[in-house]
């Protein structure tokens, strides 16, 4: 499985949401250069150093009714026309020209994103309620820069970390 898409917009806040956007960022270990969590028990961290969501599913939101918008809801990458539905714990994600994330879970919504739902709603985004309508989040296994624009490629689940490091060596 190889889909192509686009960073729609990078995210970033000194913690909390809305995270706002910028043009480009450097992509380690924890995550965006400048992104910050305010609650680091709930957030953050190698396994969830990095949130992704669709602009497509933030849009239907909109059409909804919801006055969400991207990053409103704390996800740092924004994607654009990749199938959301194929972005699950375990697929690999390739960000511009070398950086690689792992999807390691679903995020739960929190009430601190009730700001962007019709009377609070933010269940709205929960996995289990409603399948296929939350964000995610990612680990990162090749740091790199990557800005908005870049070109994204869902990747089937790949062996290991060490497999995706090994394969962006040889290509480069």
């Amino acid at each position: 499985m190889q889909v192509r898409g686009s960073i729609a917009q990078l995210n970033v806040s000194g913690g909390g949401v809305p995270k706002l956007p910028v043009l480009e960022a450097q992509v380690g270990e924890l995550g965006l250069a400048g992104d910050q969590q305010h609650n680091t028990r709930l957030h953050g961290g190698p396994a969830r150093a990095v949130s992704l969501f669709a602009i497509e599913r933030i849009a239907a939101l909109a059409a909804e009714g919801h006055p969400i918008v991207p990053g409103g809801t704390g996800e740092n990458i924004t994607t654009r026309g990749i199938d959301w539905d194929e972005v699950l714990p375990g697929v690999c994600v390739r960000l511009g020209a070398e950086c690689v994330l792992e999807v390691t879970s679903f995020v739960a919504p929190c009430a601190t994103i009730e700001r962007n739902f019709i009377d609070g709603g933010f269940s709205r985004m929960s996995e289990n309620a409603y399948p296929g309508w939350a964000r995610v989040y990612a680990r990162v296994l090749v740091p790199g820069l990557v800005r908005a624009g870049d070109p994204i490629e869902v990747l089937a689940a790949l062996v290991s970390a060490e497999q995706v490091k090994s394969d962006f060596v040889h290509r480069h």
